[in-house]
């Protein structure tokens, strides 16, 4: 089962995370699987005694109890609830048709062959049996149970027959689904599709569905955006029973609500945007009091006001929990008639918000604070660029009060990295669309001081949101909540991370938090602006955990918060607007609302938020491939911004677009995959291309089906290839060093 790690996590470096407590305290019950303890037996089994530790023990071990692992006998004892040899883990397919099981209790993935799926398909949540016998280096399995299935949705092209019909997945699912004729809803050979999985009899080799929506034709851009969403299960319209409800939302604000909230109707109030935006869901007011400090609102479209707890709209939001940002479209979570009318804080209009005000002295420290329902009147909309521009000439509309503003963001900008938050800003890649949605150019979009004028006041509201709630000033116990957390890093990640960077003369410091956050910053800044920044600082987000909602806080460690929350975008993001309503409710002296039920809401808006962000990562592959499809055959410089063992990725340098280099076309040599050192190595030659080298390329193929780019190595920028000094040609068995897990770094 799960290995124990030799190393004690707790005396040095930036602190254990959830990972890494999860797979001790397994340990600690696989070592007597009958034995019922409670957390302060774990605490004094693994030496824990720091408050914070303690708090995090209490936390994995409710953590490990929802996702099966661990039952709960009665309040506050526990007691492993799975035998030896069973373990609970996700399935993830690769396109061989075989998968592995991601799993909290072991440190190796399991490999499972095809004949073991039993049925399973990718991201299903299962129990797999671990064999005894175990012919490969890393453990494999066979599933036994289907605990819960990813979707029952699947998207993919209609393959026709006489008399019945398949639909093929896009995916990574490997099998075709059975469709009867008269459930083909007049979907047309060849056209996408999307099939609901009906049934899937014991004996039967392929299950068996229904069409429920036809996409169009492949190549349309709206049948690809829409095959897109579906694939990862999100919604691309609204019920019309949604719509009517939004429809018959009342437009105008009456007296006696006014009357119930503070008014900054005459305060000069602004909103900062991009350009293309519609959804304007917060606003800055500022004014000079008489003792000479600032007084700093940051307003918030008042979202519950018209969004009523379960209702028809609310549930339909709640189920999205976020809006998507595809390359050429936003999908939102509000229908348009709140998200982009009545709830948008449009300029020249009296809208409701729910505010966070402060009074700032002029070296940004918070001397007061105040939440509560409001009134505002925006006086002016800012795209960024034109805000920027007052910032960087001191001329132009409200320059005063965004001068001001500016200057206090920078100030709390400057105390937060101080205290330990850590940069990672890269810049966005964007697209020139024509009519038809096709890419016609790539551009690059970087944050600049009008968006950190934004995002400083932002995060000051989240923040002392959530310290509001979570570190009440009367010393009352903390209420249930919404808190956006961020785990520490991944100690092993860390390390090779470092091992990495210092092949170019960089490092970080990863013996204590403030160190780490400090020289991680001091890398970030000086890699800005040459061809490594991309890769680095993405290899430097892949180190760190995700950040997920929970109501059991563990702070942010990214931004070195106790307490973060979001406030601050409820038309885009429900757990804002769970937020917005527990705010209300303890405002009011309402009791703590029940854990368990905010969590399990907390669950499905991480996972919503995580599927979102995945739908627009594969909305911009598949417009990069397709803007690379005229460029067949021409040759670009490139840099290696990922290994693995079946070839390298290369990034242009030009546009940022991404494609492969098998290794089947590296023909002067047999080469090999070196986890540890990111590279790949000839066995003979001992040639080495390692991540981060400068390369040039040939444009080969742009497959749109599959969003993949294909390349072929022409010439190597440096062709001063070293071999790694750690670099083993070879395992006793002769094969090639390989990853525990086909995985790219």
């Amino acid at each position: 089962m799960a290995k124990k790690n030799k190393k004690n996590p707790f005396k040095k470096g930036p602190g254990i995370n959830k990972k890494e407590l999860k797979k001790l305290v397994l340990d600690y019950c696989y070592a007597d699987p009958a034995r019922v303890f409670n957390y302060k037996q774990v605490c004094s089994h693994l030496k824990i005694n720091d408050p914070v530790s303690v708090q995090l023990t209490n936390i994995v071990l409710q953590e490990l109890t929802d996702d099966g692992y661990l039952l709960q006998t009665e309040r506050g004892k526990f007691q492993l609830k799975e035998k030896t040899g069973y373990v609970i883990g996700i399935i993830e397919m690769t396109q061989k048709g075989y998968a592995f099981l991601i799993s909290e209790e072991l440190d190796d993935d399991v490999f499972i062959a095809g004949p073991n799926l039993n049925k399973a398909l990718n991201g299903d949540k299962v129990r797999v049996y671990i064999n005894a016998q175990r012919k490969r280096k890393q453990p494999d399995g066979e599933v036994v149970e289907i605990i819960e299935r990813a979707k029952t949705n699947i998207v993919g092209i209609i393959s026709l027959s006489k008399n019945f019909a398949f639909l093929v997945p896009a995916g990574k699912n490997n099998f075709d689904i059975f469709i009867p004729k008269e459930k083909l809803m007049g979907a047309q050979h060849g056209q996408k599709a999307i099939a609901k999985i009906t049934d899937w009899p014991q004996h039967a080799k392929n299950p068996f569905g229904e069409i429920i929506d036809v996409l169009g034709d492949p190549g349309n851009n709206d049948t690809e955006m829409h095959a897109i969403l579906a694939e990862f299960d999100l919604p691309y319209k609204f019920p019309e029973k949604v719509n009517r409800a939004a429809e018959k939302l009342p437009v105008e604000i009456s007296p006696e609500e006014i009357a119930k909230r503070r008014d900054f109707r005459n305060i000069p109030t602004f909103t900062i945007d991009p350009h293309d935006a519609k959804d304007f869901d917060d606003a800055l007011s500022v004014q000079k009091l008489s003792n000479g400090n600032w007084e700093v609102g940051v307003h918030i479209a008042d979202v519950g006001h018209y969004v009523e707890p379960n209702g028809i709209i609310d549930r339909e939001a709640e189920d999205r929990a976020t809006s998507v940002y595809m390359v050429d479209r936003v999908v939102p979570m509000l229908p348009e008639k709140l998200s982009n009318g009545v709830c948008s804080l449009r300029p020249q209009e009296e809208k409701l918000c729910f505010s966070a005000v402060f009074e700032l002295d002029e070296a940004a420290q918070v001397k007061k604070e105040w939440f509560g329902r409001t009134v505002i009147f925006s006086d002016y909309r800012f795209a960024y660029e034109e805000a920027q521009q007052v910032i960087e000439t001191g001329d132009g509309a409200m320059k005063d009060e965004v001068l001001t503003l500016h200057t206090l963001a920078q100030k709390l900008r400057t105390l937060r990295y101080q205290n330990g938050s850590i940069s990672f800003e890269r810049a966005e890649v964007k697209f020139d669309l024509d009519e038809q949605g096709k890419p016609i150019g790539v551009y690059f979009k970087e944050a600049k001081e009008s968006n950190q004028l934004i995002e400083e006041f932002m995060l000051l509201a989240n923040k002392k949101v959530a310290e509001f709630i979570g570190k009440p000033k009367d010393r009352s116990k903390p209420r249930t909540f919404v808190y956006r957390i961020h785990d520490r890093p991944d100690p092993d990640k860390l390390e090779s991370f470092n091992n990495f960077i210092h092949k170019f003369g960089l490092g970080i410091d990863t013996d204590s938090p403030r160190g780490l956050s400090q020289s991680m910053n001091n890398l970030l800044k000086h890699v800005k602006g040459t061809h490594q920044e991309n890769m680095i600082s993405t290899l430097a987000v892949r180190s760190m955990a995700k950040a997920v909602y929970s109501t059991r806080n563990i702070g942010h460690y990214g931004l070195s918060f106790d307490h973060y929350t979001h406030f601050t975008s409820p038309i885009r993001r429900y757990p804002d607007l769970m937020v917005h309503r527990l705010l209300e409710r303890y405002l009011a002296g309402g009791r703590s609302v029940n854990a368990e039920t905010f969590e399990e809401k907390c669950r499905h808006s991480s996972n919503m938020e995580q599927r979102a962000v995945q739908a627009e990562r594969s909305s911009i592959k598949y417009k990069q491939v397709e803007f690379m499809q005229d460029k067949v055959g021409q040759v670009f410089d490139g840099v290696i911004s990922g290994v693995t063992d079946w070839g390298l990725y290369v990034e242009l340098t030009e546009s940022k677009c991404e494609g492969m280099v098998s290794i089947k076309e590296l023909k002067d040599d047999f080469y090999f995959f070196d986890e540890k050192n990111y590279c790949i190595t000839g066995m003979h030659n001992e040639k080495c291309y390692q991540l981060g080298a400068d390369v040039k390329i040939e444009v080969m193929s742009a497959n749109l089906e599959k969003k993949q780019l294909d390349f072929r190595l022409v010439e190597d920028v440096n062709e001063n290839h070293v071999k790694p000094a750690a670099v083993q040609p070879k395992n006793s068995k002769g094969q090639a060093g390989r990853a525990k897990k086909k995985r790219r770094y």
